[in-house]
């Protein structure tokens, strides 16, 4: 009897820790680094990983580089092989917590908050704090945010010959349906 009450409790608790962990592998995040005039320096990479922990507000993502497609190929193709070196560097990673979330304060419309944690992009890290917005959706909870980064944090190094092509801050969006 004291065995099946504990796996049951086992069993429980395993369950309760599950329904705390929403994600999702099919987050989305932008990047734009054009400079007026120039053409367009901006990508879009669909496998966005995304782990919330709704209990204790923990939150992490994580993409591979490659996955960024450019409408040029061969924008991409430097992008992976002179800029991200994604080869040496094959992905990128947030790790943080949304700072004042409670599950229960979410509605059907958005609410702001502040993620604060740390980013590594390119082997170099850098504590980040940044708004986003998080509301309730029909499939799980959506969240929203928009922040700019500058190259030179992430030791990347762009090529003189194309420096005044491509801007040092380099804005991002993501976008995530946890689940």
């Amino acid at each position: 009897m004291k065995r099946i009450l504990l796996l049951l409790l086992l069993f429980l608790s395993i369950t309760i820790d599950a329904q705390e962990k929403m994600m999702t592998t099919n987050g989305i995040i932008n990047f734009e680094a054009s400079i007026p005039f120039f053409e367009p320096v901006e990508a879009k990479n669909e496998r966005l990983n995304c782990i919330l922990n709704s209990k204790k507000g923990t939150i992490s993502f994580m993409t591979s580089i490659k996955q960024f497609r450019f409408k040029r190929e061969l924008m991409e193709e430097h992008f992976n092989k002179h800029y991200l070196e994604s080869d040496q560097y094959p992905k990128a990673t947030f790790k943080g917590i949304i700072e004042n979330f409670d599950l229960k304060d979410l509605e059907l419309s958005s609410k702001n908050y502040y993620i604060r944690g740390k980013i590594t992009i390119h082997g170099k890290s850098k504590n980040i704090r940044v708004a986003a917005k998080i509301k309730k959706d029909p499939k799980g909870l959506e969240l929203i945010t928009n922040f700019t980064l500058n190259t030179d944090d992430f030791n990347i190094e762009v090529p003189f010959i194309v420096r005044s092509k491509i801007s040092k801050k380099v804005t991002v969006t993501v976008y995530s349906i946890f689940q």
